[in-house]
């Protein structure tokens, strides 16, 4: 008779604690967390100085209030002068939403230039042509293997951006645009947007950028005290190069943590990061 009373208290207390833990998911994964970060170069052009850039990746597909307007009052509230958005806006597993990709690049291209590349989710759902048409007729550019010039207070910068490696087999290495950049400026400051995390040390550190910006690594999915993170994407543990900034090969890397999440997976200690990046000369 005792034991059956004490099951009948304990079971309050077990039905509070899985409504604790759902509201902290829940929360952990739709509450959006700004987060600032200082890049310093002796390289940077004066005009840059002070320069804000807004990093966002891999929505797949995610909302953030209706028609992700929460995702856009943050983001306008940063007041950045460019948004670089580093892929997967899309989830392979959810597929392609109609109406997504126009509604997000008018909803960052009202707020400030927009430069986009592709992840590794556009080209397993398989639409990149349509997607890159409709992101361009909505304001966004797209760095497709290609590079630009950047003007700030009478300085310039080279933005050189480069498809996810899941793209056309014949497409353009990174190797050959670094060559082309250097080529055409001599020696400039140059910022280069790519997907992958996971590639900087052995391949996009070694190719001279000042800067590399990525996301793909969702910030090692669960963050734990004193690691980059629990898991990888591809479920490796203890990743590396998953959050904030790094340094190899005299190159520097910015990752993103990003905003969705793919298929069933979800965020522990790991909020969606609006990722604010101001330049320093230093």
């Amino acid at each position: 008779m005792e034991h059956s009373r004490k099951k009948r208290h304990t079971w309050p207390f077990f039905l509070l604690l899985l409504a604790v833990t759902i509201l902290f998911l829940w929360w952990g994964n739709q509450s959006l967390q700004t987060a600032e970060f200082d890049f310093v170069s002796s390289r940077l052009p004066d005009g840059f100085d002070g320069c804000r850039i807004v990093v966002l990746s891999d929505l797949h597909g995610a909302e953030f209030g209706d028609g992700n307007a929460d995702l856009f009052e943050k983001v306008s509230a940063q007041q950045p002068d460019y948004i670089f958005y580093l892929g997967d806006l899309e989830d392979r597993y959810r597929g392609s939403t109609p109406g997504y990709a126009a509604s997000v690049a008018d909803g960052l291209t009202a707020i400030a230039p927009t430069y986009y590349v592709t992840g590794n989710h556009e080209w397993a759902i398989g639409d990149v042509p349509e997607l890159k048409e409709t992101l361009s007729e909505h304001g966004v550019t797209v760095l497709s293997n290609r590079f630009l010039t950047l003007e700030r207070d009478g300085a310039e910068i080279v933005l050189a951006g480069i498809d996810d490696p899941n793209g056309y087999a014949d497409q353009k290495t990174p190797e050959q645009l670094a060559v082309e950049i250097f080529a055409e400026y001599g020696d400039p400051f140059w910022l280069l947007l790519a997907h992958r995390n996971n590639k900087f040390v052995e391949e996009y550190s070694l190719l001279g950028a000042d800067l590399v910006l990525s996301g793909h690594g969702h910030g090692g999915i669960i963050r734990l005290p004193f690691t980059d993170g629990l898991l990888s994407v591809d479920r490796t543990f203890f990743p590396s190069y998953t959050a904030g900034l790094y340094n190899e090969n005299g190159s520097s890397l910015f990752v993103t943590r990003g905003l969705g999440n793919s298929g069933s997976s979800f965020r522990i200690f790991n909020r969606p990061e609006i990722a604010v990046l101001t330049l320093h000369k230093g």
